[in-house]
């Protein structure tokens, strides 16, 4: 009878501290999903930085070409 009370208790014992550690498994799983979204946040965050610099960049470069071109023209037809 101590036998089986003490296997018992051992397996009791063993699925509490299974459950213990599938709880902290789930909590880490949690937090492991949170942060990589706030890397994803963070890499869309300059991803959207870099294009607008871009675009800028190229906007003005073609305002730059478009009145170099309209001069030439204006110098033509004189």
């Amino acid at each position: 009878m101590r036998i089986i009370a003490a296997v018992g208790f051992a397996l009791a014992l063993a699925f509490s501290s299974y459950a213990q550690s599938a709880s902290k498994d789930i909590k880490d799983a949690g937090h492991d999903v949170k942060e990589a979204g706030k890397a994803t946040g963070s890499a869309a965050k300059h991803t959207g930085k870099a294009t607008a610099k871009t675009a800028k960049k190229a906007g003005k470069t073609v305002k730059h070409e478009t009145n170099k071109a309209a001069g030439k023209v204006e110098e033509k037809t004189k």
